[in-house]
């Protein structure tokens, strides 16, 4: 595979042709008219417009995808995140034109991208389930019936969804038929497909994710998990590896799960399989994402591991060269995603020109992103700016790296989700490891991002402790970190 086409934008587009660079492969970059001037579009070797800003009528056109493939000879494809990345129908468009999908089979992203397929495909595996309906809702009475087995509260899912979207929670009975008019109507709406099942709500839940590899000839790895817990509209917005609550027992189970889940679809490439944790610790199949995570340098931070490089090796017909024994937790690695958007305003997007865009830097410091000053957000696509990604010796020194670097970040005047990821990891909710999905109903209060209040004494104290005593269990030599790494530490 000597020249790879990154069918995406933005800063996942930089961050993939970056590692294909150090691999001595060649990049195409495909663009609309609203990224032309962006940096991953310079970056790359070749690069051609594909149409207007609308992603329907640019990142999404597939024939023209696959034209400009061959017009320049290009081997494989690296779908990203969003846009393409999880359609089975191009999966099977590109290798049907020679070319090399560098991702998962057409049928494993069929499967796991339907929640009941995905469920129907694990059973044999004895994996944790959410008690519920095993197929999609056909009949309004009888699952009006089912809900009250379930017990309320209980939630409302589209199989096709993610993101939130045709997603209800149901807390009385008089609400279901209305609940559920609205999530097939937003299904259909989301996705073109209308199904909807039933599942018992979990009160508190924990988003825990695990990381897989494998390779096309039966090898599977996790390397390990994130929490993804702090969201807004259910969507991402800190994530941190490892999670502060998982016991090494734990992790080991739910590990396996991951490689179940994996093996169930025949998967091969980068994948993660994402489950609800209880307030008790039991821990629940929610689905598997088939392909490479937003969050997924947390994972690269700990265990040294580029998800890129790895994909890009499987989808050539390598054999994975890691083994589970293999891979060591390696300190902590904090993410938070930097959108436009005003956490006073319940999150609404916010778009402008970036007049100042001074990125963090120093020790343990990742900055993804796509972005320069002076380049305007569009309104085309998801507001995510960048991913400060931090990385320390432990969990306290990674929360104290992850405000130091928030300081440093300075954008203007577009409104950021900047101080609130900083209020996020500076709650005592999130530095005590007390805290699920609801964090922002129960936690956030924009006035609070106003506030001229130093932070809590409890950061200080730690920054002290850490800056005289460190655990040299924790360390890792300069030596062992991969140039790879050094490099986009450095960045």
């Amino acid at each position: 595979m000597k020249k790879i086409l990154v069918a995406n934008r933005g800063e996942i587009s930089l961050r993939i042709m970056r590692s294909a660079h150090e691999m001595g492969i060649t990049t195409v970059a495909v663009y609309s008219e609203a990224d032309r001037n962006a940096p991953f579009v310079k970056y790359a070797k070749e690069a051609v417009c594909i149409g207007p800003p609308p992603s329907s009528e640019s990142y999404l056109k597939m024939d023209k995808i696959i034209e400009v493939c061959k017009e320049l000879g290009v081997d494989g494809i690296h779908p990203g995140y969003g846009f393409l990345s999880e359609n089975a129908e191009f999966a099977e468009l590109v290798t049907a034109n020679d070319i090399i999908f560098i991702g998962p089979s057409p049928s494993a992203i069929r499967t796991m991208g339907s929640k009941l397929a995905a469920k129907e495909a694990v059973k044999a595996y004895n994996i944790p389930m959410v008690p519920g309906t095993d197929g999609a809702i056909e009949d309004h009475i009888e699952a009006k019936k089912m809900a009250l087995k379930i017990g309320y509260p209980i939630l409302i899912k589209a199989s096709a969804g993610g993101g939130g979207k045709g997603m209800r929670v149901v807390e009385r009975v008089e609400d279901f038929e209305d609940q559920l008019e609205r999530a097939v109507s937003e299904a259909v709406n989301s996705f073109g497909d209308g199904s909807v099942f039933i599942e018992k709500f979990v009160n508190s839940p924990r988003h825990i994710e695990f990381q897989i590899l494998a390779d096309n000839y039966g090898n599977v790895v996790h390397l390990f998990e994130r929490e993804c817990s702090i969201q807004r509209r259910h969507q991402k917005v800190i994530e941190e590896a490892p999670s502060a609550i998982l016991t090494e027992e734990l992790r080991k189970e739910m590990g396996k799960s991951a490689v179940d889940v994996a093996k169930a679809c025949d998967y091969s490439g980068a994948g993660t399989v994402e489950f609800l944790l209880d307030e008790n610790l039991n821990y629940y199949f929610l689905e598997m994402n088939t392909r490479l995570q937003v969050e997924h340098p947390v994972t690269e931070m700990i265990t040294g591991i580029d998800l890129v490089k790895e994909q890009i090796k499987v989808a050539r017909g390598e054999k994975l060269s890691i083994k589970q024994d293999d891979l060591k937790i390696n300190g902590h690695s904090l993410e938070a995603r930097i959108y436009a958007e005003d956490p006073r305003n319940n999150f609404l997007p916010d778009i402008g020109t970036l007049h100042s865009y001074r990125r963090p830097s120093g020790p343990g410091v990742r900055v993804d992103d796509g972005f320069e000053e002076g380049m305007e957000v569009p309104i085309y696509y998801d507001p995510m700016i960048s991913k400060l990604v931090v990385h320390g010796d432990c969990r306290e020194e990674a929360i104290v790296r992850l405000i130091r670097a928030i300081d440093d970040y300075h954008i203007a005047p577009v409104k950021t989700t900047l101080k609130f990821c900083k209020f996020a990891v500076d709650h005592q909710a999130f530095r005590s490891g007390n805290f699920d999905t609801h964090f922002v109903r129960d936690h956030f209060d924009p006035e609070k991002l106003d506030s001229d209040e130093p932070h809590s004494s409890l950061a200080t104290i730690i920054a002290g402790k850490l800056a005289s005593s460190k655990s040299v269990s924790a360390q890792v030599s300069s030596s062992e970190k991969s140039n790879w790494r050094a490099r986009l530490i450095s960045d």
